[in-house]
């Protein structure tokens, strides 16, 4: 996260964050995407082609054992304290599926009590802007109580923590980023009703789209590198050294994320299982971001049409050749500037993504779900259940300077009520009854929370490498301490 391009934003919502619900038309890329393309293969065009057949087999196998395990296939691990221990023991099964669910972070009932503050908050404060307009399920909240509470929990930075510290490593002890110290990310939250279709947020990425071909995006941290030399199986995606250069929101997009999140998460406040509004995932972390990187330079010969509908020939590594030279295009299949990677149907054949979206499992209040950065994942598409559907959005991001400089913007957002710096503009809550002060913040929470939002000084947690103790010093000056 070397650099962010931060300006004050239009008001707006989460349809904003993505083409498919702004309403947008995708448009073709410009041609330095072309050339883009022609470069990162330049050189290894045929370990390229070889890796992509080894990955179309691999794949195919892959596919059919989450098909068949459906949600069980969730690693699931209980907040204890030995909650270190207890994910050290799944942590393969972790990396591989790149998504867990923590169970029993924050008590139930105060997990629960979360929600009907929420709904109280936004009664006293009906100019609450949500998606959709008409009957908001995504609301437009990022600083009230319960979600400062609920941030800011002692057993969630606890598990943030852990999270990082045993499945994520630095292969680079000197790299500044420090694993040890969670800054705090400022989300929004869910309250999706019985019988929605509107948030209907088909499989996607976070954290940017086409900046993950691209030199000065992910491409800064050689995030990606290997995939690109068609020696996928050597990417690591649980090696932060190289994610601290890489810049993930080039376009300033509404929604776009510029914070380094580890995980991705959500804390559930109401009972929730699948079919009922809840989060699917690709549990397969190397193989999705790898097939997502390479689609890009493989066409069919013949389509889907033209072999009568014929699938399995259809997805033959026989059927696809490698666009070079000429033949190159600027396509990045479902990525556009200023927006998260999209998987539109048909596009990422070979994910399979039809029976490879798997609902995480059911969950109950204070339960905590997280997934890997890069992990493709999605929403229900229409809410079958009885009861709400309600979650509030909390990742997991290390200390980084880059991200102590979003953090210091972050803060002045907090003192003004106004919306956190990557998210729709406007006013926010500034105006809101009821939304708390600085001064509440520091009569409850402990020293981790407060220096996760920037408001005292970082302390290294820990015995940290030399890389964390400079992040946490490059922190500490941005943030004028």
């Amino acid at each position: 996260m070397a650099s962010m391009n931060l300006h004050p934003k239009r008001e707006g919502d989460i349809s904003d964050s993505f083409a498919s619900l702004s309403g947008k038309e995708a448009q073709p890329l410009p041609d330095r995407f072309r050339s883009q393309k022609l470069h990162l293969v330049s050189g290894h065009e045929d370990s390229v082609i070889a890796g992509w057949r080894r990955l179309l087999l691999t794949l195919q196998h892959e596919n059919d054992v989450v098909a068949q395990a459906g949600p069980s296939i969730i690693p699931e691990v209980h907040f204890s304290d030995r909650l270190v221990e207890d994910l050290r023991s799944k942590k393969k099964e972790i990396q591989k599926r790149g998504v867990a669910v923590i169970r029993g972070v924050i008590p139930e009932d105060e997990a629960r009590s979360y929600k009907f503050e929420i709904e109280e908050y936004v009664r006293r404060n009906p100019q609450t802007r949500g998606f959709p307009v008409n009957n908001p399920q995504v609301i437009e909240l990022y600083w009230s109580i319960p979600q400062l509470r609920a941030r800011f929990h002692d057993a969630m930075i606890k598990t943030q923590t852990a999270l990082m510290t045993t499945l994520w490593h630095t292969s680079d002890p000197n790299a500044p980023i420090s694993l040890r110290t969670p800054l705090s990310y400022t989300d929004r939250l869910r309250i999706r009703q019985p019988g929605d279709a509107q948030f209907a947020l088909g499989p996607h990425q976070d954290g940017g789209s086409v900046e993950r071909w691209e030199y000065e995006g992910y491409g800064r941290g050689h995030v990606y590198d290997s995939i690109f030399c068609g020696e996928w199986e050597l990417h690591d995606s649980f090696d932060a050294s190289r994610r601290v250069e890489a810049v993930t929101n080039r376009y300033n997009g509404l929604g776009a994320c510029s914070m380094f999140r580890a995980f991705q998460g959500w804390l559930a406040m109401s009972r929730v299982g699948p079919g009922q509004g809840t989060l699917l995932v690709n549990p397969l972390a190397r193989e999705s971001i790898a097939y997502s990187l390479l689609r890009p330079f493989f066409t069919p010969t013949r389509s889907l049409q033209e072999l009568g509908g014929d699938r399995e020939r259809f997805l033959d590594e026989n059927n696809w050749e490698f666009t070079a030279g000429e033949r190159m295009t600027s396509d990045l299949q479902g990525a556009t500037p200023g927006h998260g990677q999209e998987f539109p149907e048909g596009l990422h054949p070979h994910l399979e993504l039809d029976k490879t979206m798997v609902h995480v499992p059911e969950v109950r209040p204070g339960d905590f779900v997280v997934w890997h950065c890069d992990t493709i994942h999605a929403v229900d598409k229409k809410h079958n259940g009885n009861s709400d559907s309600s979650v509030l959005y909390i990742p997991v991001c290390p200390t980084t300077e880059a991200s102590a400089t979003y953090v210091a913007q972050q803060r002045s957002a907090f003192r003004e009520g106004t919306p956190a710096p990557d998210f729709p503009g406007g006013k926010g809550e500034s105006e809101h009854v009821g939304r708390p002060t600085e001064e509440y913040i520091r009569s409850y929470a402990n020293h981790a929370a407060t220096q996760s939002m920037g408001l005292e000084k970082i302390v290294a947690g820990g015995n940290d490498t030399p890389g964390g103790n400079i992040a946490i010093e490059r922190a500490n000056s941005v943030l004028g301490f």
